[in-house]
């Protein structure tokens, strides 16, 4: 029997299949919307697939009823984790007029949704930053037990937004979680040509609060350290910077074309490490899933996959008065 990691988390046995559940349930929506797309019947995918353990493994060490989420445009992970539905996700891909994030008006990705605490973002990377810093700063003002989560690329730690935010919050002792997912391509560009310190937690003791560097196939890592960050802003101890470093087996989005700019070989290499594979190899190992477990949460998974397709390919679009809705006050 291997090392029971879990448990020393603090982690139930029930909750890590859970884990494991959330994350196969983004990957296989996110793998439904690129069949949709190459079929012509969605006009854009941008993908989660690779960074899934890390988005779920950090969602799952928050509290979603009192905590915020700023999430970037990959992080499907997060946003289950935080309540949002299958059937939610494939109406924004549809654009279809109950999608939750937008009412259908923007891109795939731009998730938001206030019932779950998940702060819309847009299209211009790390904008999403200094709104985290914001709440958290309100949160603190009004002596509120809340963290605020923000994820970006480490492309996106490059960005004056993610530099002014993580200085304001230090300078300030502001509960803020900063959550880099490396993985390793900003678009085209590789990570040495992105940074020249080692890491992107490095940037950390600039700002005055605590950088770590974790492996972002492992859920359990992640887990630790988010929750250890969460702590340490509920005890006013200020922010703290996490870089999860994985791997983006996927092109870009679905209007890229990864082949000129990295070889197959190394992305099947990356894909030999995939965290669904090694997080559901551990979870055997321990003795928590066995092949019949693991074959129901697929066919549960799939069954909520096909249902949210066949829901959101036959729901109304928008309809073509309300383009001006929520853009211009309306008379009363």
């Amino acid at each position: 029997m291997a090392d029971n990691r879990h448990k020393a988390l603090g982690l139930s046995d029930e909750k890590v299949v859970e884990m494991y559940e959330t994350m196969l349930l983004a990957r296989r929506i996110d793998e439904r919307m690129w069949l949709l797309n190459r079929s012509g019947k969605i006009p854009f995918v941008i993908s989660c697939q690779g960074q899934e353990a890390a988005q779920v493994g950090a969602a799952f060490a928050l509290n979603p009823k009192n905590d915020y989420a700023l999430p970037y445009y990959r992080d499907m992970g997060v946003v289950l984790t935080f309540g949002m539905t299958p059937t939610e996700l494939m109406l924004s891909g549809f654009a279809k007029a109950e999608d939750p994030n937008s009412g259908g008006r923007q891109m795939p990705g731009h998730f938001g949704q206030k019932k779950n605490n998940i702060v819309t973002g847009s299209s211009p990377v790390t904008t999403q930053v200094p709104h985290a810093v914001g709440i958290a700063l309100a949160g603190k003002m009004e002596k509120k037990d809340l963290v605020t989560f923000v994820t970006f690329g480490e492309g996106s730690s490059n960005q004056g937004d993610f530099h002014e935010g993580a200085n304001f919050a230090g300078v300030h002792k502001l509960p803020v979680i900063f959550m880099c997912e490396n993985n390793k391509y900003a678009i085209s560009v590789p990570i040495e040509k992105q940074l020249a310190c080692e890491n992107v937690s490095d940037r950390a003791i600039g700002y005055g609060m605590p950088g770590v560097t974790v492996d972002g196939n492992d859920p359990l890592e992640v887990y630790k350290a988010v929750k250890e960050a969460a702590d340490r802003g509920r005890r006013g101890e200020g922010p703290t910077l996490i870089e999860t470093v994985s791997y983006r087996l996927t092109p870009h989005s679905s209007d890229d074309d990864d082949r000129s700019y990295r070889s197959p070989d190394e992305v099947a290499k990356a894909k030999s490490n995939d965290p669904i594979i090694t997080y559901g190899a551990y979870l055997k190992e321990v003795g928590v899933m066995n092949d019949e477990l693991e074959k129901q949460i697929n066919d549960r998974v799939m069954k909520q996959v096909n249902e949210a397709t066949d829901y959101a390919e036959n729901a109304a679009y928008a309809t073509p008065e309300s383009a001006m809705k929520f853009v211009y006050a309306e008379e009363k």
